[in-house]
């Protein structure tokens, strides 16, 4: 059974909860390559493809249901940086959702049999610049001007045919604002996922303002956190299932630090499989891990949620 022929991710949220992958740079970090580059993943687009579909295959092995493509950080701006022309950068951003769905193909091949289904990840505009303004937001940029950074990348991913979009690691509502204009009339759902500090987002707005923008939006699915510590989840799926009735997503960090100085993550990861349970009761639908959350991590999170 393929997400292609089977139910929406929208129905299988209704039915319960789903796991989401988890981190793709520290999965290909751990295969041996080498992502000190502004493209960050998105680079081996280009040079490794195969590789990306390894990494997402050993999370579809891991348990989880739902593949973030690796295009996160993939823009025509950014590509025309590295002197990537424009077609050959929309041939690329398609690239990534193919690659994720020959990543399920191989997954029931080696028998897995349960629906996978496929994320095109669409990351922020400070993603573009590679310089951390993902994780401030406040770029200087007006809603129209975001918007049209984002909808052409938005158009060739939408082309692509995934399951959904993933609008995640929004640092501000603004940005927000821009995306959702973005994905209207595009005919694929989406979920918008915010980068936060504590109960507002990375840009200092209330989750409750921010959440708010999303919840007449036809085309959302589900909306929620990534990209953040594990302890600010709890309160952000309260807020998101309150403002929106909509099914929650939630993806954190592993709990580690960034040491920008060292280039090191540092401390110890908070996540368990305690706190997955008790996100499922608290309304989560959408759960995974994003940075330093291995496929390990996927599978106690699969296993936590499928014993709820």
């Amino acid at each position: 059974m393929t997400s292609d022929t089977s139910r929406s991710l929208a129905d299988a949220l209704s039915a319960g909860p789903v796991v989401l992958d988890g981190g793709m740079s520290n999965q290909l970090e751990s295969a041996g390559h080498d992502l000190s580059d502004e493209l960050w993943s998105a680079r081996l687009l280009a040079e490794r493809p195969e590789a990306i579909v390894e990494a997402h295959l050993a999370y579809f092995e891991a348990g989880a249901d739902v593949a973030i493509t690796s295009s996160y950080q993939a823009t025509f701006e950014g590509f025309a940086k590295r002197g990537i022309p424009h077609e050959r950068a929309a041939e690329l951003l398609g690239l990534s959702v193919e690659l994720a769905r020959e990543a399920a193909r191989r997954a029931h091949t080696k028998g897995v049999s349960r629906q996978l289904w496929v994320a095109a990840s669409v990351g922020p505009y400070g993603a573009m610049l590679a310089d951390g303004s993902e994780y401030r937001g406040r770029y200087g940029l007006s809603v129209a001007e975001l918007e049209r950074f984002h909808r052409p990348r938005l158009e060739v991913l939408a082309a692509a045919a995934p399951d959904v979009l993933a609008l995640e690691t929004v640092p501000d509502a603004d940005e927000a604002r821009a995306l959702l204009r973005g994905v209207r009339g595009l005919g694929v759902p989406a979920w918008l996922s915010y980068s936060v500090a504590g109960d507002r987002t990375r840009a200092g707005q209330p989750l409750e303002d921010a959440f708010a923008l999303a919840a007449d939006a036809d085309e959302v699915i589900a909306v929620g956190v990534n990209c953040c510590a594990p302890e600010d989840v709890d309160a952000a799926i309260a807020i998101a299932a309150r403002v929106t009735g909509k099914p929650v997503v939630v993806y954190p960090n592993s709990g580690e630090a960034w040491d920008a100085e060292a280039r090191a993550w540092t401390g110890r990861s908070s996540f368990t499989a305690e706190q997955v349970a008790g996100w499922e009761r608290a309304g989560a639908r959408l759960v995974g891990g994003c940075c330093r959350v291995g496929p390990g991590a996927i599978s106690g999170i699969s296993e936590a949620l499928r014993a709820a």
